[in-house]
Order: structure tokens, then C-alpha cells, then sequence
């Protein structure tokens, strides 16, 4: 973060005037981090991947981690995540954080290996566990995750009329 209040985001400085969005807490894009966030304004999630090493690493960088080769690329992330840890924030002054508290700022694994700071919304701070399964969404242009829907139960239909109440069948 800047000395001014304004968050930076992945790539960006922070300390210019608002991001794309339009205020403050929103990351602002330059050169080498456009396409991260034109695929986010998309709806879709990216990651760099090295050909040298073939690992994956978030956050964007123009080298790899790993084996400092610059022959890195931006690829298309399965979006799914597993909840490594968080902290539901109560009070938060800056902007626009302070409107959405209480909010649950996370880090989570990403199903290709890297971990990724981000917030986990649709779902009470006290119903979190660590290993619970997300999904990414996006807000404004942002990554955020939530817990994956689960998969609705049918019922297997009756093979014989129904049973009336009180009765053994």
C-alpha cells in the first residue's frame, strides 16, 4: 500500500490517482499486467507459466520464481481454489473496504499450486473452514472467491404410488 491510503494490486503502484475502476482500492493495470486484468474484466483468471521449468506462479511476475527464466507466459487458471487460511475484518477505515466489512480477506491455493491473497465472499465468516473448495467470481473487474455450490440431491422416484401417512410400506 502507499503512503496515501490507496491500495496497489498486482503490478500496480497505488500511487497514482483511481484505478480502472474508478476509486480507490482498485489496482491499476500498466503494460506488463494488462492482460491479467483485461481476462479478470472477462471473467476469467490467469496465471504465468514458465517453459523453461513448466511451474506456475501467482502473482504476475516477468520472471520466474523459481528458476529465473524470463520465458514466462500468461495462462488461463481453472479458477478453483481451496481455502488456506483468512480473517473476517471487522473495521477497516479505507476506502471502500470500510462499506463492506465485515469482510473475509483470505489466502487461498489455487488448483495449479500457487497461492493467491484475495477475499472469499457468499458465505458467513463462521462457516469457513480451512480445505473448503471455492470457485472464482469476479467483482468490478477483481478475483474474489466463493464456496463452491454443492450439487443438488434428487430424490429417486417412487417406484410405487405414494404411502399414506402412518403406513408400513
Amino acid at each position: 500500500m502507499s503512503g496515501d491510503g490507496r491500495a496497489g494490486g498486482v503490478g500496480g503502484t497505488g500511487g497514482g490517482a483511481a484505478g480502472p475502476g474508478g476509486g480507490f482500492g482498485v489496482p491499476e493495470a500498466d503494460a506488463f499486467t494488462r492482460p491479467y486484468w483485461d481476462a479478470a474484466a472477462q471473467g476469467r483468471l490467469l496465471i504465468r507459466h514458465c517453459a523453461t521449468c513448466d511451474r506456475v506462479h501467482h502473482y504476475p511476475r516477468e520472471f520466474c520464481p523459481y528458476c529465473w527464466s524470463e520465458d514466462v507466459d500468461w495462462r488461463p487458471a481453472s479458477g478453483r481454489a481451496t481455502l488456506h487460511t483468512w480473517s473476517v475484518v471487522h473495521r477497516n477505515d479505507l476506502p471502500p473496504f470500510g462499506a463492506r466489512v465485515p469482510y473475509a480477506a483470505a489466502v487461498v491455493d489455487l488448483a495449479e499450486g500457487p497461492r493467491m491473497m484475495t477475499e472469499v465472499i457468499g458465505c458467513e465468516g463462521t462457516a469457513l473452514r480451512i480445505g473448503m473448495e471455492l470457485e472464482v467470481a469476479f467483482r468490478a473487474g477483481i478475483p474474489v472467491f466463493r464456496p463452491v455450490a454443492a450439487v443438488p440431491v434428487t430424490a429417486e422416484p417412487a417406484a410405487a404410488g405414494p404411502v399414506a401417512p402412518g403406513a408400513d410400506g
